[in-house]
């Protein structure tokens, strides 16, 4: 009796054994393809409708430009991090639906990572681009490329020209007394690419300011026409890494790069490219022929 009782214990312990293996597998599994290949999200507001609606739920693709590895723990608790990214397998094209960690999470003066914060923008201008806003209008120089929503473009337009638009915060990036750009027309704004070198005159230091404290830990000061790096002068400056124009499709109601300038590829999580579950917030009713749409 007690020799099988011995050997039912021993069969169950190695069937628990066994379930425990396979579970921890699966664990580990479901963890590797959330960091380096797929993740979810939930679409919280309407600045990119018609193409996401609140309350969409999308795969977004991490396998494309490659996942990111950063300390989870320094991120949560605010701390500097490194973020080093895994290869990729194609570039971000101009018109990209893409998720991001927001870079102005604290204050608008400074890039910090909150990897809790997160937006979805669609990419209208890469690293060496030159980005301007004519008349509502997207335009990158010596591209013919349709950037964005056009017709959100034409109708914010035409609410600008019937003065109806009272309710919108027109003021750009960078919000300085020296440029005069707003939503209307804005720019031209060189987008840098790793690199790439900008002369250190005064407009260009206002414009670039976040980006070169980020990437540079120091502080930018203006005195005169001399700009200074961590007190000491400088004439030029060449960018570490990778920049993004961000821009909702929804023109008139988002808060995009019109408005806190350029996102640095760090930030990026990956493409945004399936609805899988759509559910109305104000029903709470599923749109089924939302199931498995496409994100173009």
């Amino acid at each position: 009796m007690l020799e099988k009782k011995i050997k039912w214990l021993c069969k169950t312990g190695d069937k628990v054994l066994t379930i425990l293996f396979w579970t921890c597998m699966a664990a580990t599994l479901w963890i590797l393809l959330q960091v380096f290949c797929f993740t979810s999200f939930k679409i919280p507001t309407d600045s990119m409708e018609p193409v996401l609606l609140p309350g969409d739920n999308i795969i977004v693709n991490k396998l494309l430009f490659g996942g990111r590895l950063f300390n989870l723990v320094d991120a949560a608790e605010n701390e500097p991090i490194q973020i080093h990214r895994m290869p990729g397998i194609q570039n971000i094209k101009r018109n990209d639906v893409l998720v991001f960690n927001f870079p102005y999470s604290n204050r608008w003066d400074s890039i910090t990572f909150d990897v809790m914060k997160y937006y979805i923008k669609r990419c209208v201008a890469l690293p060496g681009d030159t980005f301007s806003i004519v008349d509502a209008h997207y335009y990158v120089k010596g591209c013919s490329d349709v950037l964005g929503n056009v017709e959100s473009q034409n109708n914010l337009l035409a609410l600008l020209n019937e003065g109806t638009h009272k309710e919108i915060y027109l003021k750009g990036y960078p919000h300085d007394s020296l440029f005069d750009w707003d939503i209307r027309n804005f720019g031209p704004l060189y987008v840098p690419a790793k690199g790439s070198i900008v002369i250190m005159n005064k407009a260009n230091a206002i414009l670039y300011k976040q980006l070169i404290e980020y990437e540079q830990k120091m502080k930018i000061h203006i005195s005169g026409d001399t700009v200074l790096l961590n007190n000491h002068p400088i004439k030029w400056y060449r960018f570490r890494q990778n920049y993004y124009f961000m821009a909702g499709d929804k023109t008139r109601d988002s808060q995009d790069s019109r408005y806190w300038g350029l996102l640095p590829e760090d930030f990026i999580v990956g493409k945004a490219t399936m609805i899988w579950k759509s559910v109305s917030p104000a029903s709470n009713k599923w749109r089924w022929n939302r199931i498995f749409k496409g994100i173009d």
